[in-house]
């Protein structure tokens, strides 16, 4: 059974938190095993310490569904305290807003994938507090889709942006207090930084052989499984097809009116690839990409966690759907995540090399090649900062 970092924390408080006033970066995720919510467990253990609450992407609590749709800044009227959002007019928290502190606290559900935003909202948040001599203490949660495997190409600095600010691979095989530790390194800050490890975690496991609760930490994220295929599914953000918004399966489901579902699932089937079954499905969009409309396509279902390779696979989906739909595929311009130039494809991917293999029809082990080496160098470093 797995302590998160807030358990820990609330048993026993560390010395260096008395007396000092902070903040918590959280969303509705951050809760005990028993639901309970983490402001209002850290409010009545340390009385008039805990000043502000701040937001990622999303909201406090998870209701705006969509990328590039800001969160207002608010108030938590049981806690009598303000509410700063970081996504919304800026995502990093400015002087004031850090003036009636000493230090934030920071309880998130990653997911495991570099482009989710949350661990780049903890950098914009440690970059600032370094700047102003605050510090930052990470209540530890698992890798929700465990800690030992690591996928995928390095993101190539050209490329940086809000769904990437470092080189690391899609699948980082990393909890969120282990990134913190990684980045204050990368970036050179001059930060305190705490991190409050879990107790009793392996990092074999996913969050439910930890036995902890999932609560979704973003609208899309409804279920584990839905974090399963993210890393790979969430490429489909820069295409024409759709990831499953609109559906209650997001990234689970995916396709378009015009998918040659026998043709694609031929293709799968010849490369051998392991772990999932691909299953026909016929699904409306309510919003977003073909609002409406009859869409073709396929459900992933995961049936061996320790072989399926989300990134790979949804690459060679890919390639299969380009080459059999040359003139109704095509990437989605931008705007995505406040970039306005770059193919939202290249930001998400993080390696144009990996987009040009897509358009060339390779297969998985084309793509495995492409970041083979990259991968050996990040897990020498990564090494550096494993906690567990």
């Amino acid at each position: 059974m797995t302590t998160t970092g807030l358990e820990v924390f609330l048993r026993d408080p560390p010395s260096w938190i008395r007396g000092r006033r902070f903040g918590l970066l959280c969303n509705q995720a951050s809760v005990d095993r028993s639901y309970r919510h983490a402001k209002d467990l850290l409010a009545s253990v340390f009385p008039g310490q805990l000043t502000c609450l701040f937001s990622p992407q999303h909201g406090l609590h998870a209701e705006k569904q969509d990328n590039m749709v800001e969160s207002p800044h608010g108030w938590d009227a049981g806690l009598r305290i303000p509410v700063f959002s970081l996504y919304a007019e800026n995502r990093s928290p400015s002087a004031d807003q850090l003036d009636e502190l000493d230090l934030v606290l920071v309880d998130l559900q990653d997911v495991g994938c570099r482009v989710y935003t949350y661990v780049w909202t903890l950098l914009l948040l440690m970059e600032a507090c370094a700047c102003r001599g605050k510090g930052v203490a990470i209540l530890d949660r698992p890798n929700p889709i465990g800690g030992t495997k690591v996928e995928g190409n390095l993101l190539d600095p050209g490329l940086f942006s809000f769904v990437g600010h470092a080189v690391i691979p899609m699948r980082h095989g990393m909890t969120i207090g282990e990134l913190a530790g990684f980045l204050v390194m990368d970036k050179g800050l001059d930060l305190e930084l705490h991190v409050v490890r879990l107790e009793g975690w392996k990092r074999e496991w996913d969050l439910a052989m930890a036995g902890l609760p999932w609560v979704w930490p973003s609208p899309n994220m409804p279920t584990l499984d839905t974090a399963r295929v993210y890393p790979g599914q969430v490429v489909l953000e820069g295409t024409c097809l759709s990831e499953g918004r609109g559906t209650t399966r997001p990234f689970e489901v995916f396709g378009a009116p015009f998918l040659d579902l026998a043709g694609i699932r031929a293709d799968f089937e010849r490369m051998g690839l392991e772990g999932c079954v691909l299953r026909d499905q016929y699904f409306e969009p309510t919003f977003q990409k073909w609002q409406g409309n009859r869409c073709m396509g396929f459900q992933i279902h995961v049936t061996d966690f320790s072989l399926y390779e989300p990134y790979v696979t949804t690459l060679a989906l890919l390639s299969s759907i380009k080459r059999r739909h040359p003139e109704d595929f095509f990437w989605r311009d931008p705007p995505y995540e406040y970039e306005y130039v770059r193919l939202p494809t290249d930001l998400i991917i993080g390696d144009r090399r990996v987009r040009e293999a897509v358009e060339c029809g390779a297969g998985p082990n084309e793509f495995r090649s492409l970041w083979q080496e990259g991968l050996k160098e990040f897990a020498a470093l990564r090494r550096r900062f494993l906690l567990y």
